[in-house]
């Protein structure tokens, strides 16, 4: 089988194997690996970082993280309900940690553990920014993009094997030209754009749910404006990236802001932080 002809059957499974919704776009996405078997190893994971890194607790800045992480909870709670996905939490087990690291950065494990750098608060700059950072990380576990994630490596490892069967019999230079073309392809081709993917979605819920929480939707372009004049410039082309660029990210935020206040409004939430 040409390679060509056995990367676009082996990642056509991407769209075929396909095993729950996502309630926030009604969409079926590629995902084979249940809460339970994911979660026990996540929160364990959760619980080193924090036993080997310096959390910071008690302060004003810590107590913020908290708070405005159950608001956004709170908020993804409501439109679950709201939405016919009563239940949809009852495995997740919330926690956000603000940690001492100059890292511009964020991260949000499956099931729902949080952790925020201190290094992204002067960028988030007050609490509407850092409920931008926290709804983009929480819309990431809802989405369950880790699993996602996951899924997808299993089948690029499957797909480099039943290359290799399929091309065992060739030479070697022919064996070595199909491992760097699919090694590149699916990287280039599927990975890294299903990664972007991800940060899209997750940003597109995030802002829908810092609205319902009470949060100016208009602010997400505003910090990612900041993120960009922060990073001077300094990012690989967007193809090559896990991460849509933050030009790409201010345009779709700018643009979907109005849709959040939309949908805030539909819970009662008409004003804004």
């Amino acid at each position: 089988m040409r390679i060509k002809n056995l990367l676009i059957v082996v990642f056509a499974v991407l769209t075929l194997v396909s095993c729950k919704t996502n309630p926030f776009t009604g969409e079926k996405n590629l995902n084979f690996v249940s809460n339970e078997q994911l979660f026990p190893s996540a929160f364990a994971q959760y619980d080193e970082f924090l036993s080997e890194n310096k959390v910071v607790k008690n302060t004003a800045e810590a107590n913020m993280i908290k708070n405005v992480g159950q608001k956004i909870v709170t908020a993804s709670e409501r439109f679950l309900n709201a939405n016919g996905y009563q239940g949809y939490l009852k495995d997740f087990a919330w926690e956000f940690n603000l940690v001492q690291d100059d890292a511009v950065n964020a991260w949000a494990m499956p099931g729902g553990k949080t952790v925020v750098y201190t290094g992204i608060l002067p960028i988030a700059k007050d609490e509407t920014g850092i409920a931008v950072v926290m709804a983009h990380e929480v819309a990431h576990a809802l989405a369950d993009h880790g699993a996602q994630r996951m899924s997808a490596a299993q089948l690029q490892q499957l797909g480099a094997v039943a290359g290799s069967v399929a091309v065992s019999g060739k030479s070697e230079q022919t064996q070595q030209i199909f491992a760097q073309a699919y090694g590149l392809g699916s990287q280039l081709g599927v990975m890294l754009p299903f990664s972007r993917s991800h940060e899209t979605e997750a940003d597109r819920i995030g802002l829908t749910l810092m609205a319902i929480a009470g949060y100016n939707p208009d602010e997400a372009a505003d910090l990612w404006r900041r993120m960009a004049a922060h990073s001077d410039g300094q990012a690989p082309p967007e193809f090559l990236s896990t991460h849509p660029s933050s030009a790409t990210r201010i345009s779709n935020l700018t643009k979907w802001a109005p849709e959040a206040r939309a949908e805030a409004a539909k819970y009662g939430v008409t004003t804004f932080k």
